[in-house]
């Protein structure tokens, strides 16, 4: 069984991809022969469907595609939204992206969502997209989770971090549904967070263009911003060896890294740590962006 990752920054990081992938499929032994990449997701700023994440993703989007199409990477387009509503679904540029998206790739592409309403209005319009129950609806009790597994509308689930671990009950899920369990494997949300959902609609909300305050961490590290060196101590935390040595085993395949609203610098170390070797590690940075004439400062 392979691992297979699902990476940020569909429109966010196309320069870096650009970049990135050309190194990934023609020097394969600098990475793990058990990993491979199943699909970059994003959206563009200004998406009114969107709603993990806000303003960001200025490339074009015929761009991604071809760049999608011409790897065989399946593209998904994160509409969770939460608080759609009817009128918003005649959006021309989000139904325009869907026409783009739909049939533009060698492998299905998909829509990452949380909306009961756009999932209906996407299965009678758009058929051709497979779709994906996204974290945004923080699937926390357990329960919640296996009855989202039952649905066929979803080919993959993505649960809240915090069931990352809860093998006591994932070890019960027949095997098709631990197939479509997809792991966030790098969260640096505050584990004991109790506002994770309405953090989420905040963002929906703006993105909707509503004039609303800015949601207020209360995290203890919030003033940090992202760390991964902070996502590494949190207990839901999925690290390389975990995905080896626990979660393949146990017949879970499936992992996701966040980091839209991240530079791509860290995105490089996400794949780094996740993908490639130790002792490439250096020839990747090497080949990306490193040279003799480089300051950082």
């Amino acid at each position: 069984m392979k691992a297979t990752f699902h990476l940020p920054g569909l429109f966010e990081f196309y320069e870096f991809y650009r970049v990135f992938l050309p190194l990934f499929y023609s020097r394969r032994g600098f990475f793990y022969d058990f990993c491979e990449i199943g699909s970059i997701y994003g959206a563009p700023a200004g998406c009114p469907w969107d709603g993990g994440r806000a303003g960001f993703g200025e490339n074009r989007a015929e761009d991604a595609a071809e760049l999608m199409r011409q790897y065989g990477i399946s593209a998904r387009l994160t509409f969770s939204n939460s608080l759609l509503r009817e009128e918003h679904l005649s959006d021309g540029a989000c139904n325009a992206l869907c026409a783009l998206f739909e049939k533009s790739g060698t492998v299905p592409n998909g829509v990452i969502l949380t909306s009961d309403l756009l999932l209906a209005y996407l299965q009678e319009h758009y058929p051709g997209f497979y779709f994906v129950s996204s974290t945004t609806k923080v699937l926390r009790d357990f329960k919640q989770l296996e009855k989202e597994l039952s649905r066929g509308e979803f080919r993959f689930v993505v649960p809240d971090f915090r069931l990352n671990k809860a093998f006591d009950r994932l070890d019960t899920l027949p095997e098709d549904q631990k197939k479509k369990l997809e792991f966030l494997c790098n969260e640096c949300c505050w584990y004991d967070c109790p506002d994770r959902k309405a953090c989420y609609e905040n963002v929906s909300r703006k993105n909707l263009g509503e004039d609303c305050p800015d949601h207020v961490c209360v995290s203890p590290q919030a003033g940090r911003g992202y760390r991964f060196s902070d996502a590494m101590k949190n207990p839901a935390f999925i690290g390389q060896s975990d995905i080896q040595n626990t979660y393949l085993p146990r017949g879970f395949s499936q992992f996701k890294i966040e980091g839209r609203s991240l530079g791509s610098a860290v995105i490089l170390e996400f794949l780094l740590y996740y993908l490639t070797k130790p002792e490439y590690r250096l020839k990747v940075r090497e080949e990306i962006y490193l040279d003799s004439t480089l300051d950082l400062f």
